[in-house]
């Protein structure tokens, strides 16, 4: 078990309560593997396939891609143009199961598989929502990679479906299951920098000058459904800079800020105890890179809570070096400054400024993962960690670190700053109704109209 003693005990006492509630007890329950079903599996599938597996109680019973040679894991049948493009992207597909997974290219007869328990989705962000809804509506429980949704509206409607179904539901921001965060999350509540004023996070990543290239439209890959990858988004031609992988630069399917951006603004509003802000704006172009892409290679946002604190979020993906000194996250508070990775953290005392008499702020103060992790801790690896939880919460039907609810409204703030962007203006957030109060047009953007006969049930 990936948690510490305390964590162990509080889970023994609520899976006793559970087993001991009428018409709970299942195969799940008793202790028997969980049935886990695997719907896209190419590099980010691979890697959760892979964490998933390490847990004893896990097996794998299908899995579902739409190209043929990441379902079939034969990699010497992998389209050498795909190579070429994406190099290291493309998953080693050496795994030797114990048994034969079934295998499907479509998820839908996965999901009627009466056998599977649950269901990690690791598909392209335009899907996550009607795969999910779906999963929940077949019985199945859910690990759906992050960034939760392509739209705000697709959230809140997965939110729902988790809800009347009953089903568990965790999303793959992965400090939450960080010890070096969880630690945090508490000292930065108790006030340990102060109030917070400022939070600083960015993702930096040259890709001068040529970006993901210039390719031309051109038929698909042999044993790639290109129909199905598309899914509720309009037919266009194949590219092999859209996919796999590179469509994480197409604001069709992805975005940096889905991409990148969620983990961070996931982790501060986290210890910050922010749910959402009342105000956004952005300034961005891609004016830089010379490729194909659709979304900015330099971005800057603001987030406005009613606290007063913002947020700034930097996406540079034209340039190099470091948006804070030290870490991947800032906090600066009035009596200290925090800056932290899922490694360690260091706390610097704040100073006095003009007019002020104090002498000094918080301790300074300095800690690793080491530090954190005391004895009785298994398992250090966020991911691992996160993955573990998920499986807990199957059983014990407890909810997990980052349910549904958690995971949309982080998304939401990536989705809130590719609008602002697209408006071109500072937008009001009424996060109680999910809707802008000062721009009618950018509602309109909170949703888009799926190709049919895809829905949201």
């Amino acid at each position: 078990m990936n948690q510490t003693r305390r964590e162990f005990v509080k889970a023994s006492v609520a899976s006793a309560a559970i087993l001991s509630a009428p018409g709970l007890l299942t195969a799940k329950n008793r202790g028997d593997k969980i049935r886990m079903g695997f719907i896209g599996v190419g590099n980010r599938g691979t890697k959760l396939l892979r964490a998933f597996r390490k847990n004893p109680d896990v097996q794998v019973a299908a899995l579902c891609d739409v190209y043929q040679p990441y379902l079939t894991r034969n990699k010497s049948a992998v389209d050498a143009k795909i190579i070429d493009s994406i190099g290291s992207r493309v998953p080693p597909l050496d795994e030797a199961f114990a048994g034969h997974p079934k295998q499907y290219s479509d998820f839908r007869k996965l999901l009627e598989d009466k056998n599977i328990d649950a269901v990690c989705i690791a598909t392209p962000d335009h899907w996550h929502a009607v795969q999910t809804i779906l999963a929940f509506e077949a019985g199945k429980d859910v690990y759906v990679e992050k960034p939760l949704t392509i739209t705000i509206h697709e959230g809140r409607r997965m939110v729902a479906a988790a809800a009347r179904t009953n089903r568990v539901g965790a999303v793959g921001l992965n400090r939450r299951g960080a010890l070096v965060y969880q630690h945090l999350v508490e000292q930065v509540r108790a006030g340990k920098i102060g109030r917070v004023s400022v939070a600083l996070a960015g993702r930096v990543s040259n890709m001068f000058p040529h970006g993901i290239g210039k390719m031309q439209p051109t038929d698909p890959p042999t044993g790639f459904d290109w129909d199905m990858w598309l899914g509720p988004r309009a037919v266009r031609p194949f590219q092999y800079n859209i996919a796999p992988y590179k469509f994480r630069w197409w604001s069709d399917y992805s975005s940096q800020m889905g991409n990148w951006g969620v983990h961070y603004m996931d982790v501060i509003r986290w210890m910050m105890n922010e749910q959402a802000p009342v105000a956004v704006s952005a300034a961005g172009s891609r004016k830089l890179i010379d490729d194909d892409a659709d979304i900015p290679d330099t971005m800057e946002v603001l987030f406005e809570f009613e606290t007063g604190a913002i947020l700034k979020f930097s996406l540079n993906e034209a340039c190099s070096g470091k948006v804070i000194p030290w870490g991947e996250v800032a906090l600066r508070g009035t009596t200290g400054n925090l800056y932290a990775k899922e490694s360690g953290y260091k706390i610097e005392s704040a100073k006095p400024g003009q007019f002020q008499t104090w002498a000094s702020g918080c301790a300074a103060e300095e800690k690793s993962l080491a530090d954190i992790a005391d004895d009785s801790v298994t398992e250090t690896d966020s991911v691992a960690r996160l993955i573990r939880n998920f499986l807990d919460c199957v059983k014990t039907r407890q909810t997990p670190w980052c349910p549904l609810e958690e995971g949309h409204r982080s998304t939401t703030f990536a989705h809130l700053a590719n609008i602002a962007l697209a408006r071109g203006r500072r937008l009001l957030w009424d996060a109680k109704n999910e809707r802008f109060t000062n721009d009618d047009r950018a509602n309109e953007l909170l949703h888009y109209e799926y190709r049919k006969p895809w829905t949201l049930g």
